[in-house]
């Protein structure tokens, strides 16, 4: 079938469904839901079968869905209405949650149900759900409900479902209904607080005389303090004290700043916080940490949001040749449940006195990080991927031996809509070492998000398993561990070294790094401003003005042309 996606942005979701119905064979192009005259322009260019709304933020129009079956993706189970869904089931503590997929009609979710499909709850973000668990469900669902519609099937009334559904109509989600009450909130209450916000919209709270708007929480049970009192820092972190323990919050945004933008909390209240205590190591907001079992070391690294600063670089650096020093057999490179890594830290990058001196310093950090993966010779090195990745995180994975992934995740392995970028983490070998001449090619110029089976195929992904990250990580475990048990370990690593002295001999690692860091030196510093440009427009959400042609199929003059005919 023809199917054309109206969202309001190319998010996660939106991806993970292009990805799945374009694997079932079907033909997809998407429209940004920009204002009611373009998505009806549309519609008459494309002629869908069906129209899917995987994300949208306002109704779509009368005359759409009075023309087309429009399958709506709502992030709550039957019967739940409204534009804050998963904002209130993490509020509210909700131990169960869903997502229907819903016929298009007058009113906003409250169409005939084509699909549901229920989860258990974790105590995550909502970002973290919405990117998981949602994400799944909505995958399971949508796909049940394309095949119905295929096979002539027609949804149910939701007032046929109303004795059976516990959903009801929630309103819009206001600041008031999250707002923290630092000396009669415990800490559970604020943390869930702040974490059906994140990363939308933060939850507003005054600090220092300044009103912030607070994201990425996390629980602390030893410390104690006045409440509402700042009493710690650690690392990006800061850590506030709570009527019965602390809350570590990790980032901030100021609406009235030079920088309106999310930022670490260290970072945007440098001077304010400058003399509180640093908790450092284990105790502390912990961005990096290592484990060991079985010969195995599992270094994690969840960076919020998967973006990778100079200093966030530098330490988890460290923290690999510490790892490789012990006497394991194998390590591996465990990212975060999210994310795995999308690269460079564009926000710092935005908020920096230069942002083409601190582009070239984030860039050189993840570079001296690839360095030490791709030499490594006294380890099997395993990137796992449970969450996404994107741009140079994905061939930062590439550097390990072998690079596992969840079914599921999605990659993005291309710079090009940062305005040009040419990229480095010595993509450039590893690219054709591993993919190919050709598929290098491919990989770098497409602008096409991939799952893990075009992934393999192009030889980024060697092998993926475990739909769920709980059924991924316990996996990685058990295989890694076998790995470090049964594998002929010398004479792997004696091929090993073998190959990359044949390799350096060929062509040095630092000629690849050199030729790379000559193109993104231009981009960061040269004439044409296109990658400041992209980037200004990432970290202050610009939006976008038309749909790009790279997945707006029905906006491609030829294949209209061609359709004319």
């Amino acid at each position: 079938m023809r199917i054309l996606f109206l969202a309001h942005a190319f998010n996660s979701l939106t991806q993970r469904l292009f990805v799945e119905l374009q694997g079932q064979g079907h033909e997809i192009s998407v429209e940004f839901d920009i204002n009611d005259v373009v998505t009806e322009e549309a519609v008459a260019l494309y002629r869908p079968d069906l129209v899917v709304a995987p994300f949208l933020k306002r109704a779509i129009p009368e005359r759409v869905w009075r023309q087309y079956v429009c399958l709506v993706v709502h992030p709550g189970i039957v019967g739940d209405r409204g534009p804050s869904a998963l904002d209130w089931a993490v509020l509210n503590g909700e131990r169960h949650w869903g997502v229907t997929v819903l016929r298009a009609n007058e009113e906003m979710d409250a169409g005939d149900v084509w699909a549901s499909c229920e989860f258990p709850m974790r105590d995550a973000t909502k970002a973290s759900i919405y990117r998981n668990e949602v994400t799944e469900a909505a995958v399971a669902a949508v796909l049940g409900a394309v095949e119905d519609f295929e096979a002539g099937a027609t949804p149910r009334a939701l007032s046929e479902l109303a004795g059976g559904a516990r959903g009801e109509l929630r309103p819009l989600m206001r600041q008031a209904d999250r707002g923290i009450d630092w000396r009669r909130d415990d800490m559970a209450a604020i943390w869930r607080k702040i974490r059906c916000a994140d990363g939308f919209p933060g939850v507003r709270d005054s600090l220092y005389g300044r009103e912030l708007l607070l994201y990425d929480a996390r629980p602390e049970e030893r410390l104690r303090g006045e409440p509402g009192e700042v009493i710690a820092r650690s690392g990006g972190a800061i850590c506030r004290a709570t009527v019965d323990g602390a809350v570590w919050i990790g980032h901030l945004r100021d609406r009235q700043a030079a920088h309106p933008f999310k930022l670490p909390a260290t970072r945007l209240l440098a001077k304010e916080t400058a003399g509180l205590p640093e908790i450092a190591g284990q105790d502390g907001y912990r961005d990096i940490w290592y484990q060991e079992a079985d010969g195995v070391g599992y270094l994690h690294f969840p960076f919020y949001n998967g973006a990778m600063g100079s200093e966030q670089c530098q330490r988890l650096r460290q923290a690999y040749i510490e790892a490789r020093g012990r006497g394991t057999r194998v390590i591996v490179l465990m990212g975060g449940p999210d994310y795995w890594s999308n690269g460079m830290h564009l926000n710092l990058i935005e908020a920096a006195e230069s942002p083409a001196d601190e582009s070239w310093r984030n860039i050189n950090a993840i570079d001296d990080l690839a360095l030490e993966i791709i030499n490594t010779d006294s380890h099997l090195t395993i990137a796992a991927l449970r969450g996404n990745a994107g741009a140079g995180g994905v061939f930062l994975a590439r550097c390990a031996d072998q690079v596992w992934a969840r079914e599921g995740v999605i990659l993005n392995p291309h710079y090009k809509d940062m305005g040009n970028l040419y990229g480095s983490e010595y993509w450039s070998y590893l690219l054709p070492r591993c993919a190919g001449e050709a598929n290098a090619e491919r990989i770098t110029q497409a602008r096409l998000p991939m799952g893990t089976e075009e992934a393999m195929s192009l030889g980024l992904v060697d092998v993926a398993f475990g739909g769920s990250a709980r059924g991924f990580v316990q996996e990685t475990v058990r295989r890694a561990a076998s790995l470090a048990e049964e594998m002929d370990m010398a004479r792997f690593l004696d091929t090993k070294r073998a190959r990359r002295a044949a390799d350096e001999a060929a062509k040095p690692l630092q000629r690849y790094r050199d030729q790379e860091l000559e193109h993104m030196r231009l981009n960061f510093y040269g004439f044409d401003s296109s990658y400041h440009v992209a980037r200004y427009n990432f970290v202050y959400k610009v939006p976008k003005s038309r749909t790009p042609v790279t997945i707006a199929r029905h906006r491609r003059t030829d294949e209209r042309m061609r359709r004319a005919l």
